[in-house]
């Protein structure tokens, strides 16, 4: 175990919480975070039943059913007829909710853009690589899932 490694990739973790933490508070987002995390699972993962969507974005399934409800109310997610099991109902998200996630991704990085508006080409290449790095990891694990 490369203990180098797992200390770079905890506080990688811990600073892009934080990260998101000044990004929704500097937008002033009422929206519940775990809305988002939802939106953003079925935008990656495609439609899942409700347990799953729950095991995905780390709640209850009661919890779920009433972020769904929600998202239901908004028209930003869709139920659809699961096709191994007529009885069941999967989640999916819809285009109004992809359009509210897009905005809400570029809200995010307009807010955050004074924090980084001083970075080099030379960083913002790094930032892009590093970005893209760890987007195809979590790509590659999501899909071994």
């Amino acid at each position: 175990m490369n203990s180098e490694l797992s200390e770079l990739l905890g506080d990688l973790v811990a600073v892009t919480h934080r990260l998101t933490r000044l990004a929704a508070q500097a937008t002033g987002e009422t929206t519940p975070p775990a809305s988002w995390r939802t939106l953003s699972v079925l935008t990656s993962a495609g439609p899942m039943r409700l347990g799953e969507l729950a095991n995905a974005s780390r709640v209850s399934q009661p919890t779920m059913t009433r972020i769904v409800a929600n998202l239901n109310e908004l028209e930003w997610i869709k139920r659809i007829a699961d096709s191994s099991d007529a009885r069941a109902w999967q989640i999916a998200i819809a285009p109004k909710g992809q359009v509210a996630l897009n905005d809400w991704r570029f809200r995010l990085g307009v807010a955050l853009e004074p924090l980084f508006s001083d970075l080099t080409h030379r960083e913002l290449e790094v930032l892009s690589q590093a970005t893209e790095l760890i987007g195809d990891r979590i790509d590659v694990q999501e899909l071994a899932a």
